[in-house]
């Protein structure tokens, strides 16, 4: 099932969706998939203006646009997926985040980028499935260089010993920029169980994970990479 964002989902003039293993873009969103803007996503901090549908927009974390008719995705796998909507649905971003991209500051580029258009106060955040502060667990250098270079609490960013919070982090430099209508959406993508189908099977988890499937590969080599099983998440403001 598609995860949706309940404040995304009141503003009628966009379309929006997060992916999962069975339906790795949306499918309310594959009607618009020849529209949609490319980029190759490399945990940097570039955001790139789309103009039109299809664009090349080479490599980039952050994509942004006014234009109607243009799909802006992101691809993830245990990395966080931000979508942004203007609360009229005028403008759309996306932001691909993972621990990298959430300290050099592609969340706060974004917003400084909705800036030069509009107060963000008038825009709407939807932060996705990704790695959760249960599961998703790093080295102790790591936790301390968030804690030394980010103005958060220690307890936000890390509330289990040695575990990131990426969607805390993500939400306070949100509010922190200016933009205060946020959604968390979905679950722990290394973790989260698939729910059954309808004849009772069960696809063992929902999400596609970079984390779980390195763990799963370290005790059979044999076990399959994620390489095009990366999940979209996304939005377009309609035609």
């Amino acid at each position: 099932m598609t995860d949706f964002s309940p404040q995304l989902s009141r503003i009628t003039a966009i379309c929006h969706g997060f992916g999962n293993k069975s339906a790795l873009l949306p499918d309310n969103l594959q009607p618009y998939q020849t529209s949609q803007a490319n980029k190759k996503q490399v945990h940097g901090t570039a955001i790139v203006d789309v103009t039109h549908p299809g664009q090349e927009c080479g490599e980039a974390d952050g994509l942004y646009t006014t234009q109607s008719g243009i799909l802006l995705t992101v691809l993830t796998a245990d990395c966080l997926p931000v979508i942004f909507s203007q609360q009229h649905g005028k403008g759309i971003a996306v932001v691909h985040a993972g621990w990298r991209g959430l300290l050099d500051g592609i969340i706060l580029r974004m917003v400084e980028r909705i800036a030069r258009d509009e107060d963000p106060a008038n825009w709407v955040a939807a932060i996705g499935p990704a790695a959760r502060s249960c599961c998703y667990e790093v080295n102790e250098e790591l936790v301390e260089r968030f804690v030394s270079e980010l103005p958060l609490a220690e307890n936000i960013i890390s509330p289990r010993f040695r575990h990131l919070n990426l969607a805390a982090i993500a939400e306070h430099q949100l509010r922190g920029a200016g933009i205060h209508q946020i959604d968390r959406v979905g679950s722990c993508t290394i973790c989260t169980a698939a729910p059954h189908d309808g004849d009772g099977a069960q696809h063992h988890f929902k999400y596609t994970s970079f984390r779980r499937t390195s763990q799963q590969q370290a005790i059979d080599p044999n076990h399959p990479g994620i390489k095009g099983r990366n999940q979209y998440s996304g939005l377009i403001i309609l035609p």
